[in-house]
């Protein structure tokens, strides 16, 4: 029979796996280090890359409104294109009108108007209520505070589509509406 003493060292076997451990903890903290600040990994799909034209869609018009309006300077001079039914408030001028969604806000389908102010020519052409697509341009503008104003190039009126409702952009809205 064959016997053999095997001893084990506690503290080298110890201080050999704290080792390995700080090292495992070194390269994955390095590796995050470099996923942060070298790949634009936490950018969100809902922001407008700048490209020539951005087609904002009924999944992400709230929250391109919404980063559109928290961050004008960003976005002046991008061109985008998307549709909405003209609205206008009584102290527009004959030129404004909101190129509007509306946003439904509670779970017994309560909704508030929501979109872009908008500056046209010929806005007068185009009725309350009627749905259009635009194209155009983001601008600084005020309306009662400085807000992103979309000067129109192009506009052309469309049937309302399937998808006319849109939702708040994240778990973060809060409405300001007092009655729910």
């Amino acid at each position: 029979m064959f016997i053999y003493n095997f001893k084990v060292d506690g503290n080298k076997l110890g201080k050999i796996f704290l080792g390995i451990l700080f090292a495992i903890i070194i390269i994955i903290t390095v590796f995050v280090c470099y996923k942060i600040l070298c790949n634009n990994s936490f950018q969100t799909q809902d922001s407008i890359n700048k490209k020539d034209i951005y087609e904002i869609t009924s999944t992400n018009y709230t929250n391109i409104l919404k980063s559109v309006h928290d961050n004008v300077d960003e976005y002046v001079g991008q061109k985008i294109k998307f549709s909405g039914y003209v609205y206008r408030m009584f102290d527009f001028s004959q030129s404004q009108f909101v190129l509007a969604r509306k946003m439904v806000i509670s779970s017994d389908f309560q909704t508030v108007v929501v979109g872009f102010l908008c500056d046209y020519d010929s806005a007068s052409n185009y009725e309350n209520d009627c749905w259009v697509e635009i194209e155009g341009t983001i601008a600084k503008g005020d309306y009662h505070g400085e807000i992103p104003i979309i000067k129109v190039e192009k506009i052309e009126k469309i049937e309302k589509p399937n998808d006319e409702y849109v939702y708040p952009p994240d778990d973060s809205f809060v409405s300001t509406s007092t009655i729910l």
